[in-house]
Parts: C-alpha cells; structure tokens; sequence
C-alpha cells in the first residue's frame, strides 16, 4: 500500500503470478470518529486459452440451401470479440443471405455457387491480452443441382416459435433472427401491443439484429420478428422481461449535529426485484455494533433523537438484490462548534456601477450560525429589498451605486459565541467609448484612420485592442495602432472589412466597430455617393417640465439629399449606454420640440439618413435631467391566478425605469372576494412582479388591482380584473354512462355533466377513455392499450370512431380543469357488431394437371366476425384476353383448399376469392393459373430441344419444308385457288402457341409488350413459332387439326400433329413429313 494512501498497488511485472491475486478487496478507513468501507473490488486475471484440436470434415452442400458455420471459441475473459477472415486475412463479405450471428456462427440463409471455399476462418480477438486465436478453416462445397427449389423462410436462430429474454435496466438489448429460405428472407421487427421506442431502437446486422439503448422496465414485452419472403413467411415471439439492479432514489448524505439536536438518515433504493435495504455502523451490521440510545432503525430510515458526541460515527446503506448491490458512506459528526468564518478579513471587491456586488461570508459552526450584514463601524443591520441575502452567507446588492462603497461587516452566531469580519466594497466608473471608429469609404492607395477615444475610471488601466473581422491585424508595417487610433497607409483591397476597437480593464469591456470600403480611383473625377455626416452643434433650448426644443446643424450630405433625420434619447439615470428611439423628423428640419417623461437624466442624438444609408450618430447633447413626479399609469398585464388550491397569485407586468416618474417606485396590490361584502385588501410591496396571497377558499373569483407610487404620490386609480384563486383537482365522476352502438365501428357516449361546484376549477371539457378487451372471433386477450378523446367545453355526449367490428370494449369518462383530471366513472362494457371480413390472407394455386388445379387459401386477418362461408368465382381468359363464362361455388368456413376438377387443359383461368360473415362479403383477392399442355409434347421438347443431334436435324428439316414450301407453291398456282383463308378462320391451331423455355408450360400473361397474345399468323422467332409470310400460301395456314391431308393437286391429305413417329402415307407418297409447323417450334 503507497505511503500516506489508501491506494493499493498489485505488481506482478518483476514476478508472481495474477492468479494469486485474484479474489475481492473491500478497502476500510478508520479513525476515533468512525470507519468507513468501499465497494467489493473483483480483481480476475484475463484468459486468452487456445481452440481446442478438433477434425473439420469439409461441408457439402447443395446449391439454395442454408447452412451455419460453427466457430465456438473458447472461453475468455472478458469474453472474445469474433470475426471470419480468409487465408489473405481479408474480412469475409457479409449481406443480407450471408452474415455472422451474435454466437459467432456464420449463417448462410442459402448458398450459392461462388460460397465455394476452403478457407473459412473464425478469429477470435482477446483485447485485454492483445491476442488472436484461430479456427482450423472450414472448407465448404456447393453442388448445383436444376432447377434450384425456392424454398419458404425458416428460422435458423432462435429455434421455436416462442423463447424468453432477460435484460438489466440500463444496458443494451440485443435480439436476433436469423432465417433460411430462397429467396432471401427480410426480416421486420415489431412489439405487440406497442411502438419501438423511437430514440433508442436500432437495426444492425441487415435488419437481423434488434438493438435497444438504455433500456428501462417499459421496454418489457413480447418482440415479434418476421422473416418474410415471396413464398411465405415465419415468426418467432420473444418475450423480454427488464429486470434492474439497485439504483438510488435517495442516497445518505453526511450529517453535522450540534449535541441535542434530531436528524435523519434516508436510504431509499429500487431495482427489479425490489432491493433490501441493510445499515451497518462503522463497517459493523447495525444489529451488533455498539447501541445508541439516540438511533433507531426504521427501514430505509434511521431517526436520530437528541443526540450527544459519542453518537458521531460513519453509516453504511446497502441496497441489494439478486443483481447487484449499492453501498454508501454517511458521516454522522455530532460537533459543538463556535462559529468560524472563513472568508479573509479586510477583502476588496471592486465592481462597476450599476452592476451587481456579491461580498462573501463564509463561515461554519455547530448549531449552524445565523448570518448578519452592517455597513460602516456603527451601522444598522442591513435589510430591504435592496438586498439580497444568500443561504451561504454571501451579500448581493443587485445594482451597486457609488453610494454603496465602504466597509461591510459580516457577523456569525450561535449559542456558542459569535464572531466578525470586515470586507471593502469599492465601485468604479464604467469604461466607455466616447469617439468611435466610423464608416470609411477610401480610394485603393489611400490612408485611412479609426479612431477610438475612451473615458475610464482614474483607478483602472484599460489597454485597447483592434481586431479586423473578429480576427487579429495583419503582421504589416502598414497598420499604425496609436494611442486612440488605428491608422492604414497605402490601403489595397485586401484591406476590406470591419474594424473593431476592444477596450479592456479588469472589471469591465466595451468595443465598437466600423467598416472599410475599399474602392478604384475613378480615371476622372467623379460624383461620390456616400452616406450623410453626423449632424454636429446641437443645443436644447425651452427646458420644461414635460418638453424641452432640440436644434442642430446638418453634416455634410456627400451628393445625396438628407431625407430625414433621426433623434434618440439616453437614460443616464436609469439605463446608462443604452439610446433609445424619440422620434424622426423630415430632412429639411433642424429643430423639434420633445415630450419628456418626469425623473429621467436625458441626453439626445441626431443620425441623418440619405438613400445610401444612416450617418454615424452625432455626439450627444447636454444632460438634462426632469423633475420627479408620481407616477402617469398603472402596471399592465395584471392577472389573479391561484398555483394552488388554498392561494392567489397576483402578477404583473413592472413598470419600466422611466415610467417610474420619481424614486421609490412601489406597487399597491389589492383584492377582495367577488360577489361577497368585503372590504378590499391592500399591502404595498417593492418594485417586483408577484405577490401571493395565502389562506383562500378554492377556485372562488377575486376582484384585483395594482397601483403603482413613488415617493410623490400615487398613479391614478387602477382598473379592476376578475381572478380566480387555486384551482384543486374535480371531486366527482360523471354519471349515468351509456353508449349506444351506431354500427361495427361507431359507437355514441352520452353521460350527466358533473355539479359546476365540483369541478373545483375552470371546466375544460371531459374526456373518455376506452380500450379493446378482446375480440369476440379470436377470444384471445391482449395488451390493453387504452385510447383518448377529448371532449372541449360541457358536452355531454360524443362519438368513438375507428373500433374494430365484433370486439368487446370499455370505457369510463372523466371531467377535466386546468389543474387535471376527475376521478373515472366506473367501467362500461359495450361490444361492436359483426361486419364483413377483410380480404383472406392469401391465395396459393399449385398442382397444375391437365384438367385440374388445388387452391390454397388462408383465413381473412382480421375476420370481424363468425367466418360461414368462402366464395370462389372464377372463368377462363382467352389469348386476346376476353373473359369466358363465370362460375361460382360456395365452400365451408372450416375449408382451407380445394382441387378444382373437369377443366380445360392449356388454358388460362382467373379465380376471384372473397369470405363472409353474417353481416355479408369481405373484400376479394383474384389470382391466375394455368393448367398445363398435352404432356407428351412436354415431355418431348424438354428432353431432345437441347441435344446436339436435334439442333442438326432440325436444320436438315427446315432447309426440306423450304424445299417443300417452295414446290407447293409452284403447283398452287397451276391447280387454281381454294378457300384457304375460310379453313383459317374456322380452325385455329392450338398448337401453336408461345412455351416457355424452361420447362415447356405455358407462358404467364403480362401487359408487357413483348408478352400480349399474338395476333392469328403473328408468330416471331423468339416465341418459338413460324412467321406468317405476306403471302396466303404459307402451309401454318392450313394446319387445321388431326385430319388436316394435302395432296399434289393442294388438297389435304396428311396431319400436322407435331408427331414424331411416321403414320401410314395415303396416295402415292409412302410417308410424311413432320408437321412444318412443330418443325419450326422446336428448331427456333
């Protein structure tokens, strides 16, 4: 332990090991008074332990889906921060599908193909023993498989539906969802019955980490995250309790007694559980140290009664629970002690006039000592409202004149004696600027001088600084700082700016400014514009008592008439320094008459005005100093409101220092109770703004007024306002509470207006407060969140709008004042009718055969009533988007899917799905689904369209129909014409029509322009179909179906199926060709 210390010092630098010292330390310092204790002091040596050898088999996994990397580092303290690297020691990227959880583990939401790596590394970080430890690398293989299975979102962490969190008041709240699925799940976070907090909440690790800063009891509840994607969605409800450590309400704090005096000791803590609350006295539970006749424990109180010398100890308050603990020390010092003042005798203060003084007495002693003030040797105690007197002794005098200077005494006692102390209070002349720099327009290469001339008091020593645009002057040989001026040779542009003159002294500073324009020298001479000249000479002549005549002789005008010219006045007497606004007069007048206020130390100024802008000020007058007189008018703003229930607040606004008229400016304030035969109450109180009037009946009317006077009489008679004493809180609850419910979403609240003697204060209106129960579908409760409608004035009725159909509620009114809210009426229950549901939840068709199709559906969220049935309309959709004939079936509220049977195969449908209640339809979701082709034809193209040979016969094939196209056409024209377009228009092929290259089904329909249904012969390339030519010879348009025969003279005599397999020829050819048209399809 260091010398003269209570500083211990453990150092193992020349030796030893950390584990010997590892343990709790409680440090105790003791003398004759008492002992006092520290906190328990942990000391646990840092651990960095090495990964345990283990064999990492490599990871192979099929391409889409998830998979979680281990890193389970070993166990340090403090515990290690993780992160993943690979063999170049480059931070492995991480994104939404790929991140690192708050255990370390590395999530892959799925894989893709470029995760393929041998070099997975987990790190793990020791800050304290600036050590690094690392994982053998993982190695990891993705194997692609077609077509890659989307799958619906699961959760990875944490596992379950529901898992509990618990957290300490005031730390960080980290909750964390991680989920698989293909797409890449989205994570959204929310609280039920409740918003995030707004300052506070955070989302870190893409939205997959909920962070809460600062956390307190209100944050508890149940956190929802939702991991959603295109296929679905998944949930996982955390529920969070905020528990708390001890933290104080009221800490002790050290106790001076003088013998025979009571005191107390208050320990008040809370924490979640609620903390004991133990007392030790000098480190000893209370319960064995030493009795006390004086002490007794009373809790989290211990009463100290009529206490002696041996009662002088140290107390120990410990707040505990089950995590964490408070201690602290109290002194108890039980001292009989003369007073002692502490402030050095004969100490000068020096203020400027008019400012504040605050002379110091610092004293102590035991009983504590009163405090005394006397000017002079033989001087009266001093009291009044021109002083101030301070807890601590001190003496303010808010505004110190020069006739406050001089000797103060400062006496100190109690019943063991008393002592005295002198301090000097010297006031000083205030420093100002009486020629100030003014506003400089000055050719490029000129010279320029400010000058800035002060009046100081004879004790002070200013010293004078300037400064250009707020900053230091420039280090040039050209700036010349004389005594009262600042001179600028060779002026360039540069130069440019404001110019400020600082004057400083020990007590006091002042400064004024003026800028400098630097402009060219014009090539000829010519007119400069600039502002006026001060007016200079002036002269008050006609001295009355409410007027005196101002003349003055103009300044130079510099090329722009003088439009007028503005007089200001200064207050010496009462605002010295500060000019204010008289009154503006014409610029072709010289002289105006003045009205005067009474007691007022007038100077006056003059500034011209031009259209360039304002003079400088001229310089000020003579002082002319009014004659006092009693006052002209009465404070304004004068207002009775009481704070509390048993008072009367008057206040108003003062009247200002010139208004005053004379000295002693003093306000009468009088009330009396309104409507009652009273006579008035007056008392005459200082220059202040409030007086309170104790001992009223509550909330009754008041008349009141306030007189203003000096010492030369009174103002005239004030008028009177009606006030009101302290307003308490309604004593009673509205009655007779009905609701009638309008609709499943409007209810109407009538209830009695409460007696007006019970409002006890200013009736505001009443306000309904009311909540959601439950809902009589789910019959499932939740957190209570009660909502609030303000009803201004004395209504008595008035409408909830926004409830939610088929739900119980309850409500209960109450009056509201100014000083709050009247006790609840008791609970009324009502319940909303049933309305029509929202839409269901979701619409899934799967399984799509030849002639069937399963749907899935989910109930409506919000059912706002008893579900008795689904409706499914649905009707098919032709190639040019024309709507075939509706169908409509009825199912079971209980059902949730349904196979469709007998439809058409190849064939778009649009299904409309809506549920009902009672009450009548909800709101529809629509879908579209297609049932699949003739599975043969799938088949086929899915399995030879990509193969080499194919590729290579179907160009042999195309350039044989090109062949064939070309020697039909021929003979057409010499066998005649036939009805070719008539056979088009009544048989479309259905063969032909747009697939997908993936899997052979029909394409979805899109208003996408480069996805409309082609119109009859339209087919591109793209689409997988053959082009109709301009010509009508083109043999697409005669592929009429499975009878469809052409012979040599053009007639039809074979089938353009699309078949593979050859079929026996007719006529004189000995086989067929494949179908032209399924010969392109499969070719393109």
């Amino acid at each position: 332990m260091k010398p003269n210390s209570g500083t211990l010092v453990i150092n193992i630098m020349n030796g030893g090991k950390a584990e010997a010292y590892e343990g709790v330390y409680q440090c105790t310092a003791r003398n004759e008074r008492g002992a006092a204790i520290s906190n328990n002091i942990v000391i646990r040596p840092s651990r960095s332990p090495l990964w345990t050898k283990e064999k990492l088999e490599p990871n192979h996994v099929r391409e889409g889906d998830s998979l979680v990397l281990h890193c389970r580092p070993p166990v340090g303290l403090p515990p290690p921060i993780i992160f993943w690297m690979d063999n170049a020691f480059q931070r492995l990227p991480q994104s939404e599908r790929v991140s690192q959880g708050l255990n370390g583990d590395l999530y892959f939401s799925n894989v893709q193909p470029e995760d393929t790596r041998e070099d997975y590394i987990c790190y793990a970080r020791f800050n304290h023993t600036q050590t690094i430890q690392q994982k053998q690398p993982i190695s990891v293989k993705v194997f692609s498989t077609k077509p890659v299975t989307e799958r619906q979102p699961v959760l990875l962490t944490p596992t379950g539906s529901t898992s509990t969190k618990v957290e300490l008041r005031g730390n960080v709240l980290l909750l964390e969802c991680i989920a698989a699925g293909l797409p890449t799940p989205v994570i959204r976070w929310i609280k039920e019955g409740g918003e995030l907090p707004a300052n506070r909440t955070f989302f870190e690790n893409f939205k997959k980490t909920l962070k809460i800063i600062d956390v307190s009891e209100a944050d508890s509840g149940n956190y929802k995250c939702i991991a959603r994607n295109t296929l679905g969605s998944v949930h996982h409800v955390i529920s969070v309790t905020v528990k708390a450590a001890p933290y104080w309400i009221t800490a002790p704090r050290n106790l001076v007694l003088s013998p025979g005096e009571d005191g107390t000791l208050i320990c008040r803590a809370n924490g979640n559980p609620k903390p004991s609350i133990s007392w030790l006295a000098n480190g000893v539970p209370i319960a064995i140290a030493p009795e006390d006749p004086s002490r007794k424990v009373d809790g989290d109180t211990i009463i100290f009664s009529h206490v002696q010398e041996r009662s002088s100890a140290v107390y120990q308050c410990n707040a505990s629970n089950e995590y964490g603990y408070l201690l602290a020390n109290a002194f108890v010092n039980v001292l009989a002690e003369p007073p002692r003042i502490l402030t050095p005798a004969n100490k000068l203060y020096q203020v400027i006039a008019d400012s504040p003084a605050l002379l110091d007495c610092a004293y102590f002693g035991s009983p504590k000592p009163e405090i005394e003030w006397f000017k002079g040797v033989k001087g009266s105690i001093l009291r009044g409202n021109e002083y101030v007197f301070h807890d601590n002794g001190t003496l303010e005098i808010p505004v110190a004149q020069k006739n406050s200077a001089g000797t103060y005494t400062c006496v100190a006692r109690n019943e063991l004696g008393k002592i005295q102390n002198e301090v000097q209070l010297e006031i000083k002349d205030p420093t100002m600027i009486i020629k100030q720099p003014e506003y400089k327009v000055i050719q490029r290469y000129g010279q320029v001088s400010f000058e800035c001339i002060i009046k100081h008091d004879s004790t002070l020593l200013p010293t004078v600084t300037w400064l250009k645009d707020n900053d230091e002057l420039p280090d040039d040989e050209r700036f010349l700082v004389g005594k009262d001026n600042l001179t600028i040779m060779n002026v360039t542009d540069k130069d440019d700016g404001t110019y400020t003159c600082i004057v400083n002294t020990t007590l006091d500073s002042v400064s004024a400014s003026a800028v400098l324009t630097v402009v060219a020298a014009p090539p000829t001479p010519a007119i400069i514009y600039a502002r006026p000249n001060p007016p200079f000479d002036l002269e008050l002549t006609g001295q009355l008592e409410r007027s005196i005549d101002l003349s003055w002789i103009p300044g130079d005008e510099n090329n722009s008439p003088i439009t007028s010219f503005v007089i200001e006045y200064e207050d010496a007497l009462h605002e010295p320094g500060v000019w204010h606004y008289q009154t503006e007069v014409p610029g072709t007048q010289t002289t105006v008459q003045l009205k005067l206020s009474p007691y007022v130390n007038y100077s006056f100024r003059v500034i011209a005005v031009n259209k360039i802008g304002r003079s400088q000020p001229s310089e000020p007058s003579e002082q002319y100093l009014t004659k006092s007189a009693s006052p002209d008018e009465n404070p304004a703003n004068v207002q009775g409101i009481g704070s509390e229930p048993d008072n009367l607040v008057i206040t108003w606004e003062p009247l200002k220092g010139f208004q005053s008229n004379g000295p002693g400016l003093q306000y009468k304030v009088s009330w009396r109770q309104k409507d009652v035969d009273d006579e008035w109450t007056s008392v005459i109180v200082a220059n202040v703004s409030k007086y309170i009037v104790s001992g009223t009946p509550t909330f009754v009317p008041y008349e009141v007024k306030v007189q203003a006077l000096n010492d030369l009489g009174y103002a005239p008679e004030p008028s009177e306002v009606i006030g009101h004493s302290g307003e308490d809180l309604p004593m009673v609850a509205p009655g007779n509470v009905q609701v009638h419910v309008i609709n499943s979403t409007l209810a109407k609240v009538h209830w009695d207006p409460v007696p007006l003697k019970t409002v006890r204060g200013h009736l505001q209106g009443y306000k309904v407060y009311y909540w959601k129960v439950q809902s009589l579908s789910r019959r499932s409760r939740r957190h209570v969140e009660k909502k609030i409608l303000t009803f201004r004035g004395n209504k008595t009725f008035g409408m909830l709008p926004g409830l939610e159909p088929y739900s119980s509620y309850k409500l209960n009114v109450r009056v509201v004042n100014g000083k709050g809210e009247g006790p609840a009426s008791p609970d009324k229950a009502f319940k909303t009718p049933e309305g029509v549901p929202s839409s269901p939840s979701f619409l899934k068709i799967t399984n799509p055969t030849l002639d069937s199709l399963t749907l899935e559906w989910g109930s409506p969220t919000h059912p706002n009533g008893v579900l008795t049935s689904y409706t499914l309309k649905f009707q098919p959709i032709n190639n040019t988007h024309e709507l075939g004939p509706l169908v409509e079936i009825r199912i079971p509220a209980n059902e949730s899917s349904l196979i469709l049977k007998n439809l058409n195969y190849s064939t778009r449908y649009k299904f409309y799905f809506n549920a009902q209640t009672s009450v009548g339809s909800g709101s529809q979701i629509t879908e579209e689904a297609v049932t699949i082709m003739d599975e043969a034809m799938t088949s086929r193209q899915v399995d030879i369209a990509t193969q080499g040979w194919f590729i290579g016969l179907m160009c042999a094939v195309a350039l044989l129909i090109l062949i064939l196209l070309i020697v039909c056409f021929i003979r057409r024209n010499k066998g005649g014409k036939y009805p070719v377009k008539e056979k088009e228009d009544a048989h479309a092929d259905p063969e032909i029509q747009p697939m997908k290259e993936d899997d052979g089904t029909f394409g979805e329909y899109s208003d996408a322009e480069d996805h409309k249904p082609l119109k009859k012969g339209s087919r591109t390339p793209s689409d997988r179909t053959v082009k109709k030519e301009d010509s009508d010879d083109s043999l697409v348009d005669y592929g009429e179906g499975v009878n469809g025969q052409f012979n040599e003279d053009g007639s039809f005599i074979g089938q353009y199926s699309g078949k593979k397999e050859k079929e026996p020829a007719e006529g004189n050819e000995s086989s067929e060709a494949p179908s032209p048209v399924n010969a392109m399809n499969s070719f393109v």
